[in-house]
C-alpha cells in the first residue's frame, strides 16, 4: 500500500476522486463566497471525545457545537494519531506521524521532536496570515513561537492550581507539589471564573481587533475543558442531576486483551480522593461522568459566545471554522479512566470544519486521520502544501461525502502500532528491536464495543496478516533514527497537563 494514499484503487473510485477534487477546487479555490481570502477559527478542546449530540450523544447539552455541525461537515470517523494531549497536537500541527521516538507523551515539545519542520499555524503566518493563539493549542505554551504573529496567550488560574474556586479545594491544591486538587469541582460562580470563560472572553476581544486590522488570520482557541479537573460553574452541573447518567456498562477488560492494553489510569489517580488502586464506587464513577458531561456543556457555552461574535462581526462567511477534540476518552469502558490507551475510546476524537458554501450541513463515515487537517486548510485557502506532510486532503469529502475517504488510518502509543479500517482495528506491540510481543483484534461489525480480542480465532488468521503488513508498511514502526537528544530549554515551566 502506498503511503498517505486517501482513497481506494479502483478505477471509479479513482475517477470519482478527480471529479471531486475538480469540483470542490472549483467551488472554493482559496477565496470564500465573498471573493476574499478565508480566514480560520481554529477551536482545539482538551480530552473531548464524539460525546455530543452530533455523534449521537443525545443527552449531552451542546447547543452550539450542534448547531455547528448542522451548518458544517460532520467527520463521524475521525481519528487522532497519539492518545495523549501533547503528542497528538504536535503529530497535527506538524503533519507529522508519530513514531517510536517522536511524539510520545503529553509533554511532548514539536519544536525538539520535529526541529526545523513548519508547522501548520508557521505556514500561514508566512503566507501573509496573521496567527494568534489564545489557551492551549501546543502543550506548552512557548512551543515553536515561530508559529504566531505574536506571542502565545493564556490566563492564569485564579490560584496555584488548576481552577478550583471553592477555599477548601483551593487549601488542598496549595499543599499538593503539582497544584492538584479534587477531581472535580461544582462552584456556584460565573462562566470567567474559570479559565475557558476567559479564553472565550479574550477570543472575542481578538476578533474585534482582527476585524479592524483586515488581514486575513488565523486564530487558534483552545480550550481546556473537559480536562481533569471536572470544574464548571454549578449551572452545567445542574443539567445533569444524580441519577440521570450513567457510567459504561463495559466496565471490564476485554477477554483475552493483552496487558499492554491496559493502563491504571493514574492520571486520574493523581487527584485529591481518588483511590490509588482498584476500581472506583459507582456513586463516585457516577460524579465523575456527571463533571464529564457539565465540562463539555460549560466549553460548549464559551464556544457559543465565540461563534456568535464571528456572527455579529460579519465574518461568518469568509471563515473556516475547524473544532477538534485532541483525542478521546475513557468513561470506565474496560474499566479504564483517561486515555492513554490503543482502544476506540482514546482514539476516536470529534471533528467538525464549516467551510462557507463547501459541505454544509453534511456528514461522512469515511475515515480521516488529524493528519489530513494541515493539508485540507493549505488547499481550501489556496496555498500550497508543504512537502514534509504525511496526510492527504480531505476536501473532496466536502464536496461529495459518499466518497470512499481511506482504507486505513493510524495511531500508536509508546510501543503500541494500531490500524483502524472500515471493519477491524488491529494493534501490536513491539520491543524497540521491532520483535513483537502482544496483539490484538477486534471486529466492529459484531463488536463494536471491542469487548472480545479475536487475534487467534481461526477465521481472522488472513485479516491479522493483511493488517500486520499493513501496520509495518507505514513509518510509524520502526524509525530509522532514535529520538534526538534535548536541546536545551531556557523557557517557562508552566504547564497544562
Amino acid at each position: 500500500m502506498k503511503r498517505g494514499t486517501i482513497f481506494s484503487r479502483g478505477v471509479r473510485g479513482i475517477a470519482a476522486v478527480a471529479l471531486g477534487i475538480v469540483l470542490a477546487r472549483a467551488a472554493f479555490a482559496g477565496e470564500t463566497p465573498s471573493g476574499k481570502r478565508p480566514n480560520v477559527l481554529f477551536l482545539v478542546v482538551d480530552d473531548l471525545r464524539p460525546e455530543l449530540p452530533c455523534y449521537g450523544k443525545k443527552q449531552v447539552v451542546a447547543p452550539n457545537i450542534t448547531a455547528l455541525a448542522a451548518s458544517g461537515f460532520v467527520f463521524e470517523r475521525a481519528y487522532c494519531q497519539v492518545p495523549v494531549c501533547g503528542a497528538s497536537r504536535a503529530s497535527l500541527l506538524t503533519g507529522l506521524r508519530p513514531t517510536r521516538y517522536r511524539f510520545l507523551t503529553y509533554s511532548t515539545w514539536a519544536q525538539q521532536d520535529a526541529p526545523g519542520i513548519v508547522t501548520l499555524p508557521e505556514h500561514f503566518r508566512r503566507h501573509g496570515y496573521t496567527t494568534i493563539s489564545l489557551g492551549k493549542v501546543f502543550h506548552h505554551q512557548q512551543d515553536c513561537p515561530q508559529s504566531w504573529s505574536e506571542p502565545a496567550w493564556r490566563p492564569r488560574p485564579e490560584h496555584r492550581g488548576r481552577d478550583y474556586m471553592l477555599p477548601e479545594n483551593v487549601a488542598i491544591a496549595a499543599r499538593d507539589p503539582r497544584g492538584l486538587g479534587p477531581a472535580y469541582e461544582c462552584a456556584d460562580v460565573s462562566d470567567d471564573a474559570y479559565r475557558d470563560g476567559k479564553i472565550a472572553l479574550r477570543a472575542i476581544q481578538e476578533l474585534r481587533r482582527l476585524k479592524e486590522k483586515g488581514r486575513p488570520f488565523f486564530l487558534a482557541v483552545g480550550f481546556l475543558k473537559p480536562h481533569l479537573p471536572f470544574n464548571a460553574p454549578k449551572r452545567y452541573w445542574d443539567l445533569y442531576p444524580p441519577g440521570s447518567v450513567h457510567p459504561a456498562s463495559n466496565s471490564y477488560p476485554p477477554k483475552d486483551a493483552p496487558k499492554q492494553a491496559l493502563h491504571n489510569w493514574m492520571e486520574l489517580r493523581s487527584y485529591y480522593g481518588i483511590p490509588k488502586k482498584g476500581r472506583l464506587s459507582d456513586e463516585m464513577a457516577e460524579t465523575l461522568v456527571r463533571g464529564y458531561y457539565a465540562c463539555i456543556s460549560y466549553t460548549d457555552a464559551q464556544i457559543g459566545r465565540v461563534l456568535r461574535e464571528l456572527k455579529r462581526l460579519g465574518l461568518w462567511e469568509n471563515t473556516i471554522i475547524v473544532l477538534w477534540g485532541d483525542h478521546g476518552w475513557n468513561l470506565r469502558e474496560h474499566g479504564l479512566w483517561c486515555k492513554h490507551c490503543l482502544f476506540e475510546t482514546s482514539l476516536h476524537a470529534p471533528l467538525i470544519v464549516r467551510v462557507p458554501g463547501l459541505g454544509e450541513g453534511k456528514r461522512t463515515k469515511a475515515l480521516v486521520e488529524f493528519l489530513d487537517i494541515y493539508p485540507s486548510l493549505c488547499e481550501l485557502a489556496g496555498l500550497p502544501l508543504p512537502k514534509h506532510l504525511d496526510g492527504t486532503s480531505f476536501v473532496p469529502l466536502l464536496k461529495d461525502p459518499t466518497l470512499p475517504g481511506k482504507s486505513a488510518v493510524f495511531s500508536r502509543y509508546h510501543g503500541g502500532d494500531s490500524v483502524k479500517t472500515d471493519r477491524f482495528r488491529y494493534t501490536f506491540w513491539t520491543t524497540p528491536r521491532g520483535q513483537q510481543i502482544a496483539h490484538m483484534l477486534y471486529d466492529h461489525v459484531v463488536d463494536p464495543g471491542e469487548n472480545t480480542n479475536v487475534v487467534e480465532v481461526a477465521k481472522y488468521r488472513s485479516v491479522v496478516q493483511h493488517l500486520a503488513r499493513l501496520l509495518r508498511s507505514v513509518k510509524t514502526h520502526v524509525p530509522s533514527t532514535p529520538r534526538p537528544a534535548p536541546r536545551s530549554r531556557r523557557l517557562s515551566t508552566r504547564t497544562t497537563r
